[in-house]
Order: structure tokens, then C-alpha cells, then sequence
């Protein structure tokens, strides 16, 4: 997401993700807690777009991130918790993981599946991605740390309407007046929040 053309769209961004980055890591624990508990209810009570059978895409939370623990033990009929393993070509693939099995940290610190990269899922064999984010706004753009590496995993969708379906997942204070998306930003399908389900028309 950019904010404004040329160096000072860019450090505009920069500003942006610092100061919601910063909110986020202050807000206490209890009510990160709060927030993550709220989560599975709001899951429940949108079946359309969250109870088909499939892989599930989640995250690790760190740096304050919304944590799916809460979630992941509510999952629908026939859906598999899978978790993003960081490819070298800044690509993200997938994995099945329950609690309880092996982890190993990747070159940022993010504990990913301890498997073999050959038993890894493609981006597009996943139904449904919860993604993190640090902002995001009222049409789906989507503010992240900057990584790119959702943006290029699912590039795939900015081509023609395909799945997984994309939902960003964060606090409800991350949303943002407005965000100018770059050509290369996938847009959202929907946001999740503590107050609920956000959706957007694509």
C-alpha cells in the first residue's frame, strides 16, 4: 500500500506502518487476549464465507499480531489448519499443523512446520488465508509490514477471481481513513475484527 506518489508516498507509508505498529505492541495484554477470544463467534456466525471444507491458511502472531489460537480450535467440518512457511523466491507455501507438532524458526524468527519442502502446499491450494496486517481500510487494501510476500503468493489473484478467499485479521483500531494500493497489492475479501466480519466487493 502506498499513501501518495513518489518518496513522500513512501515515507508517508513508512510513517503509518510505525505508528500503527507501535499502538498495536501497546495495547495491553488482556485486551489482545480479549480481541483473539471474540474471534471464533464471529467465525461461526458468517458460514458463507468461513465453513467450507478446505485448507485453512493461518499465521503465527508476533510483534502484537491478533493471535488465532482461539480460532484454530473452532474450525468447521473438514477444514485443516495450515500454517506459512517463507520460501527462498519471497514466496510463502503451506503446511498442516496441529499443536503439539515439530516447529522450527525461520530467518525472521517466525516459528513455521517442521517439514520437508517437498511435502509443502501451493498458494492456490489453500480455501481460505487469514492474513495479518498492520492497517487496512473500507475497500479491502490491505497495509502489511512490507514484506510483500502475501502480495506475491497470491499475485495469481490480481489475474482473474480465483480462491483462496483472502481475509486480513486485526484490531479494530488498524483501520485507516484510506490506503492508495499499488498495481501489485492484492486487495482483501474481507477483514476480521474483534467487532466482527467486514466484507468487500470484488
Amino acid at each position: 500500500m502506498n499513501s501518495g506518489p513518489g518518496r513522500s508516498g513512501t515515507d508517508a507509508r513508512a510513517s503509518l506502518r510505525r505508528t500503527l505498529r507501535e499502538r498495536r505492541l501497546a495495547l495491553p495484554a488482556a485486551a489482545r487476549i480479549a480481541a483473539a477470544q471474540a474471534l471464533p463467534a464471529h467465525f461461526d456466525a458468517a458460514p458463507d464465507l468461513f465453513a467450507h471444507p478446505g485448507y485453512v491458511a493461518g499465521y503465527w502472531a508476533v510483534g502484537g499480531e491478533l493471535p488465532l489460537h482461539a480460532l484454530q480450535l473452532r474450525l468447521h467440518a473438514g477444514q485443516v489448519w495450515c500454517l506459512p512457511c517463507v520460501q527462498d523466491d519471497g514466496t510463502l507455501a503451506f503446511a498442516p499443523w496441529r499443536a503439539g507438532d515439530p516447529l522450527a524458526t525461520n530467518r525472521f524468527g517466525i516459528p513455521e512446520p517442521d517439514v520437508a519442502r517437498a511435502s509443502l502446499l501451493p498458494a492456490d491450494e489453500m480455501h481460505l488465508v487469514l492474513m495479518p496486517l498492520v492497517g487496512f481500510d473500507a475497500a479491502g487494501n490491505r497495509l502489511g509490514t512490507g514484506g510483500g510476500y502475501y502480495d506475491r503468493s497470491f499475485a495469481f489473484r490480481l489475474r482473474a477471481p480465483a480462491p483462496p478467499l483472502l481475509v486480513g485479521v486485526g484490531h479494530a483500531f488498524q483501520q485507516v481513513p484510506a490506503l492508495v494500493a499499488e498495481p501489485w497489492d492484492v486487495p482483501m475479501d474481507a477483514v476480521l475484527t474483534e467487532d466482527g466480519v467486514q466484507r468487500f466487493k470484488r
